[in-house]
């Protein structure tokens, strides 16, 4: 895509979820490291996004957790977020942090844990209901440590069977996202480790069920750029959940590790239809700011997604199908690696500046001392964050 005005429309059309627990504490298996400013409540979460949205204005979704942004009138929520200029995005359930889900939940060898766990799940469809939210995303922890602990198609039959059931209570326009992860905090068998199984399991169940791409969630090495494709090609890429990693699922802000792949994994988006906003992809965020200060890192993850995506639109389509047709390797390449290594930074603030946004989100939110202000507003009561 050449023509400047076509890249700056298409960039103007994309929308980015932030997580609430993106603002909270977290930390890793070791230790939650605690920061002055943290919210507090999920009302306070949505007063974090909702700078996001206003510096960078291409974030006006929130992504919850359940239990985490548990709260009396999710109806309320919705309109607090509304007040700020945002919606509530997707439903997270949380199936992996209660002691009865030690050998699984939706899987696990036991009928009462196992409705246990299927009752959460139906709770959280109450709550789309209550909020809006067109999404229920779900991730097990669910598997197994050891050979022989369990029988794994078993397994597989009871998480089939949790599936159906959540998704005969979904309304007309409500998804079902299901995610995948090679591993952690199962080693030995995953009960959703990839693609493949996530997809044979939305097959069976309907269009409304879709996959989620994390970007963390793969073995090293892995060619997510590929699976993208294929899922976009068979329409059931329903969200990404965007993030980086140098080793395992390291929830690093997106682009840190590896920005290369990110281009490339958004050059798929754009060649195969992924960014129109009728595709129904979701271009979530799924970080856990360990040691960084929350909402300057929620930015600058949104502007690397910005940035990606705005190196994908540059490349010239029409040259690339041509060295593909003629079989010329270096020719193809380098029509990516001119997109690529293109800086798109002053593209990407000129679109900030006529849309009447700073040009860098970034450096704008530093210097209105909001950081500073919460660190000194927010005191007392107990803050945000994964309990880990």
């Amino acid at each position: 895509m050449s023509d400047l005005r076509a890249v700056k429309a298409a960039l103007a059309t994309q929308t980015i979820e932030t997580p609430s627990w993106g603002y909270g504490n977290s930390g890793t298996r070791f230790k939650v490291f605690a920061q002055a400013g943290v919210p507090r409540d999920p009302f306070e979460k949505l007063d974090d996004a909702a700078q996001v949205h206003a510096f960078t204005g291409v974030a006006p979704r929130v992504s919850l957790h359940i239990p985490w942004d548990r709260v009396d009138d999710y109806a309320a929520l919705a309109a607090y977020a509304k007040e700020r200029g945002l919606t509530l995005g997707s439903i997270n359930s949380n199936v992996f942090q209660d002691d009865d889900y030690k050998l699984g939940s939706v899987t696990h060898p036991d009928p009462e844990v196992r409705r246990k766990a299927v009752a959460h799940l139906l709770d959280c469809v109450d709550i789309m209901d209550a909020t809006g939210s067109a999404d229920l995303k779900l991730w097990f922890s669910d598997g197994t440590n050891y050979p022989g602990q369990d029988d794994v198609v078993a397994r597989q039959d009871r998480l089939a069977e949790a599936l159906a059931t959540v998704y005969a209570r979904l309304g007309d326009d409500q998804r079902m996202l299901l995610e995948y992860k090679l591993f952690e905090p199962a080693f030995y068998t995953t009960d959703v480790p990839d693609w493949g199984t996530a997809y044979a399991h939305c097959l069976t169940l309907g269009e409304k069920a879709q996959v989620v791409v994390d970007t963390g969630h793969h073995a090293p090495g892995t060619n997510i750029e590929f699976i993208v494709a294929l899922l976009l090609r068979a329409k059931r890429l329903g969200a990404f959940d965007f993030n980086s990693r140098f080793y395992a699922d390291d929830d690093l802000m997106v682009g840190a590790a590896d920005p290369f792949q990110l281009f490339r994994i958004m050059h798929e988006v754009v060649q195969n239809g992924g960014l129109a906003p009728e595709s129904g992809v979701n271009f979530m965020l799924d970080q856990c700011h360990n040691i960084e200060a929350k909402v300057p890192a929620v930015i600058r993850s949104v502007m690397n997604v910005q940035e990606a995506t705005a190196k994908a639109l540059l490349v010239d389509a029409a040259a690339l199908a041509a060295a593909q047709r003629s079989g010329d390797v270096l020719a193809a390449n380098a029509v990516l690696m001119d997109a690529y290594n293109t800086d798109v930074r002053p593209l990407l603030a000129e679109i900030r500046e006529e849309g009447g946004l700073h040009p860098d989100p970034f450096a704008a939110y530093l210097a209105s001392g909001r950081q500073e202000r919460i660190a000194a507003e927010r005191v007392g009561g107990t803050q945000a964050g994964w309990g880990a």
